[in-house]
């Protein structure tokens, strides 16, 4: 499959209030968020041209900026407002939205209180993150060697660049076993989630889930767990256990880029998608693309 460069690409991208021509959306090699992950962002899913839970992803980008210790200069109504516009300009139908903040260059050091703060949007079409990765059996996940770290480590509730090295790494180490993603466990040695997914367990016709304290409460899982319970499917939200993954019966991943993916084999205990894998992906679906 040939793989298009994001920086080789036709289109424009928001940049600091402007609609830039893709190539030239450019930063300095010496900016902040290069050098000392001062970076949050936001992955978004536009469906029928429409973005789904705008107004979340704006929200949550504004937070986790804060988190940082820094003030995006726009607010969230004017950068929704800017992620439509780009959308509708760029003609993407499905596809993908990444808007991102980070400190620029005027200080080189952990200190950088003076750092301008630059913004960006960008969209392209995109498929599930797993297409094509046999999913109507599940994808296989196997068990990272990292952990995510503790609220007093790191600020997981954020969604920002620096946590997100522990998951490249642990999927890459994954990959290079033959499977499609891995499994994080946290601090303390519970499940915590995949490397940029929530997980959900079907045990006994309940679904169990991490319970969120250490790292991402996903938009998306908390889509899921609302069709669940209004199917009727009791949602347990708990500390899990390694050892547990054996006994569901099902399971399955949520995340905007995964959107709802059925899992197949964690660490060579196997799962067939059953009934509430295929009602959760089939209302979720419905949901955005019906209702925006």
């Amino acid at each position: 499959m040939d793989i298009i460069p994001f920086d080789d690409r036709d289109g424009y991208i928001w940049l600091n209030g402007t609609m830039v021509p893709w190539r030239d959306a450019k930063t300095h090699v010496l900016t902040h968020g290069l050098h000392y992950a001062s970076s949050v962002f936001e992955g978004e899913r536009v469906y029928d041209h429409q973005v789904f839970k705008l107004k979340e992803h704006g929200e949550r980008l504004h937070r986790s900026a804060q988190m940082l210790d820094f003030t995006i200069p726009y607010s969230a109504t004017v950068l929704d407002e800017a992620v439509k516009e780009l959308v509708a300009l760029q003609k993407v139908q499905n596809g993908y939205v990444r808007r991102f903040a980070w400190r620029g260059s005027e200080m080189m050091a952990i200190s950088a209180q003076h750092n301008k703060i630059h913004v960006a949007i960008a969209t392209w079409p995109w498929p599930n993150m797993y297409k094509g990765q046999n999913t109507d059996k599940g994808i296989r996940l196997k068990t990272a060697a990292w952990r995510r770290p503790s609220p007093q480590s790191a600020p997981c509730h954020s969604k920002a660049a620096g946590l997100y090295m522990i998951c490249t790494m642990s999927k890459h180490q994954a990959e290079r076993d033959g499977y499609q993603d891995a499994l994080m466990l946290d601090y303390r040695g519970y499940v915590a989630e995949a490397t940029g997914a929530n997980i959900f367990f079907v045990m006994d016709g309940e679904v169990h889930t991490p319970t969120p304290d250490c790292f991402l409460n996903g938009i998306t899982r908390q889509t899921v767990i609302e069709l669940l319970k209004k199917r009727g499917v009791k949602v347990v939200e708990r500390h899990v256990m390694p050892e547990e993954v054996n006994k569901a019966s099902e399971v399955f991943l949520t995340g905007s880029a995964a959107e709802v993916t059925a899992v197949g084999e964690i660490d060579g205990h196997h799962f067939t998608p059953g009934s509430i894998t295929k009602q959760a992906i089939e209302d979720y679906r419905e949901l955005v693309h019906t209702k925006i």
